[in-house]
């Protein structure tokens, strides 16, 4: 129906408020109608805090009796850290709900939809499915397979470098490019470089937002021997976000001692076939610890690796108006590929410009 879909629309704004803020829950938005007219709204502003229907509930009170609530992602009818919401649905009188995308969840999977028509409420689904689909990506890889998803972020020039050949990179891409990153950071639980751009460009890796303070994700770097220096700017700054250095197994106890006294935490992983540090043990580790979601933001090495391991979801590719030439950095480095059909191969969804810069954002093709 029309009017479901304008409503959808509205509760779908309303989930997006909690981005970046509800892991490991995910982003619900719920809109309470009642005779075609806007009762109450809602959304899940933090995991451990009421869900988006019972926000919505609790704003219209006894006008919820007869209304219809749509909700982007199915009621929940199992106690977490927070009672089912479909009893409070029942609860409140609700007649009608409409739904966007069915939890994946294996503890809700379709449940709370049985158990409110059971009794007696009308229940409409895949409202939208798409659109509620899409800003949950993290929830619904992480619930269904404890591992996060994996945003690969570059900017770069027009020939796909990352760098000069000296290893300067500042400013390849503008200053309105700079600013969607920190936005990408902010909705993100980690961050993660490898060692190389850990060296090269001592950064923060933090999330500076203009006018409002961001979330500053958790910091990974892959550094297999513990090269980071003791002195690296991310361990010596106002952030209340801890920094995790994944090594291998058989570093130097002391090396590692000392970085912890320094204020990092150390994760020792195992090794691939090729003496590098295993990135699936990498995300198992991550995801262990609650960790939906991860930005990749480099270097080549670290692109390329993410890649032949085929665990990129999604990549967020900025694409500056210059050209840096063939002794730059390039974005990737080596695939092994015998042929074009055996190439990482992505959905564009989406293509925005930052002034004169081009975001490319899509989705990894499995």
């Amino acid at each position: 129906m029309k009017d479901d879909r304008a409503w959808m629309q509205l509760a779908i704004r309303e989930a997006k408020k909690g981005l970046g803020r509800t892991s490991p829950n995910p982003c619900v938005g719920a809109v309470i109608v009642k005779n075609n007219k806007l009762i109450a709204t809602g959304y899940h502003h933090q995991a451990g805090t009421p869900h988006a229907e019972v926000h919505a509930l609790r704003a219209a009170g006894t006008k919820a009796r007869g209304a219809t609530i749509y909700v982007t992602l199915e009621p929940c009818n199992h106690t977490g850290r927070t009672p089912p919401c479909t009893q409070a649905i029942l609860a409140s009188g609700i007649k009608r709900v409409v739904v966007g995308m069915l939890d994946p969840n294996p503890l809700v999977a379709g449940g709370g939809c049985k158990t409110l028509a059971a009794q007696g409420v009308e229940v409409a689904q895949g409202v939208l499915v798409e659109e509620c689909r899409s800003f949950n990506h993290p929830f619904s890889k992480h619930v269904t397979t404890g591992l996060p998803w994996v945003i690969m972020k570059a900017g770069m020039s027009l020939d796909g470098r990352l760098a000069l050949g000296s290893g300067q990179s500042a400013w390849i891409t503008n200053e309105q490019s700079w600013r969607q990153v920190h936005r990408l950071r902010d909705r993100v639980d980690a961050i993660l470089i490898g060692s190389g751009t850990a060296l090269a460009d001592d950064p923060a890796l933090t999330t500076r937002l203009s006018g409002r303070k961001g979330k500053d994700p958790l910091r990974v770097i892959l550094d297999t021997a513990l090269r980071l220096p003791l002195t690296a700017r991310m361990l010596h700054q106002a952030s209340s976000s801890p920094t995790w250095i994944f090594c291998g197994p058989d570093v130097d106890a002391k090396r590692a001692e000392s970085l912890v006294g320094a204020g990092a935490v150390i994760k020792q992983v195992r090794l691939d076939g090729a003496g590098q540090l295993d990135l699936e043990a990498v995300l198992c580790e991550l995801g262990r610890a609650q960790c939906t979601s991860v930005l990749v933001e480099g270097g080549s090495r670290v692109h390329g690796a993410f890649l032949r391991a085929g665990l990129v979801d999604e990549v967020n590719i900025f694409v500056a108006p210059i050209f840096i030439g063939a002794d730059g950095v390039p974005l990737l480095d080596t695939l092994g590929l015998q042929q074009v059909v055996d190439a990482p191969r992505f959905s564009t969804t989406k293509v925005r410009r930052f002034g004169n810069d081009v975001l490319i954002e899509g989705l990894i093709e499995k």
